[in-house]
């Protein structure tokens, strides 16, 4: 059997093993090391803003093994039978799938932020959104689906922090679903075009797909460990970092995302706060960038690009 996408941690039906690509550098096929499906290999390059003839190689492979044209059917497909099968079986009854559609688009475009559900439900509908109780039923079945895959604020029972912010980061099950309900195929996230993305977070139409990833990556790794998985931030928004990771005998690693080959010191400086607060609780703060190499910095931030984040 090939090996299955390090990241497809729930087995989508649209990524099929027939699409793998092996990872230059790596020395073996195992399930973490050795594979990554195509279509996140090629949108690593694309983040990692890789040289024309290395992404030429890359996008020539995919074609072969599987037209993008066919990946965007299946990922359609994927999101109809959600609607049109996956819905019903819960018990749902959809009566205007396209206001569903919509509502899961305008989802997509808070991804990697904690924007509230009456901003999502009023842009999905600005003349006449859902009621209340019809999104709050949305939200119910996509999640049991595993459609929606927020991750929770980081709420420690120690009295370390005051006035912390509890709303969930919202993602969805794969970057992928949300590029493909905002319509960004591959010539537009190469010419970076951007939409108007919710939340209160910055971010780009890149840049959260990005938070998106290695926020799935995240959960995929510190499963086979069984830490926890969340976010923090204060109330005020005034401190903020991507992702924790907590680990069952009170360890914590702090997480930051950065769609950019360099690190500056804003960029650490809330890991830095965090580690005044936290002391040797925070066991080590990390930066996931798109950079060439890994290194760390003289003030102890470790700096990891996304292609080698591994267990």
């Amino acid at each position: 059997m090939a090996p299955l996408c390090p990241i497809e941690r729930r087995n989508h039906v649209w990524l099929g093993t027939e699409s793998l690509l092996e990872i230059p550098g790596t020395t073996d096929g195992g399930h973490r090391a050795g594979y990554v499906c195509g279509t996140c290999r090629l949108a690593a390059a694309v983040a990692a803003n890789a040289e024309d003839d290395e992404l030429a190689v890359l996008t020539e492979q995919y074609a072969k093994r599987r037209p993008l044209s066919a990946a965007r059917l299946q990922l359609d497909g994927y999101l109809s039978r959600i609607i049109d099968q996956d819905f019903p079986e819960q018990g749902l009854r959809v009566r205007r799938p396209a206001v569903l559609r919509a509502w899961m688009a305008a989802y997509a475009t808070a991804i990697g932020s904690t924007t509230s559900y009456e901003r999502i439900a009023k842009a999905a509908s600005p003349d006449g959104q859902p009621s209340r109780m019809v999104t709050a039923g949305y939200r119910e079945a996509l999640g049991q689906l595993w459609m929606l895959d927020a991750v929770p604020a980081w709420l420690p029972s120690s009295n370390q922090f005051s006035r912390l912010a509890s709303t969930p980061k919202h993602f969805l099950a794969d970057p992928a679903l949300a590029a493909r309900l905002l319509g960004l195929g591959e010539a537009r996230l190469l010419r970076t075009e951007s939409i108007e993305m919710l939340g209160p977070q910055d971010g780009t139409s890149l840049g959260r797909p990005f938070e998106h990833l290695v926020a799935l990556s995240l959960q995929t790794y510190a499963q086979a460990a069984e830490p926890t998985l969340s976010h923090f931030r204060s109330q005020n928004d005034d401190r903020e970092v991507d992702f924790i990771v907590h680990s069952t005998d009170g360890g914590t690693v702090g997480f930051e995302a950065k769609l950019s080959r360099t690190v500056s010191d804003s960029d650490v400086k809330h890991l830095l706060w965090l580690k005044q607060h936290l002391g040797d609780e925070l066991r080590d703060m990390v930066v996931i960038n798109t950079g060439p190499a890994a290194y760390r910095r003289p003030d102890g931030v470790a700096v990891v690009p996304l292609a080698l984040l591994s267990p």
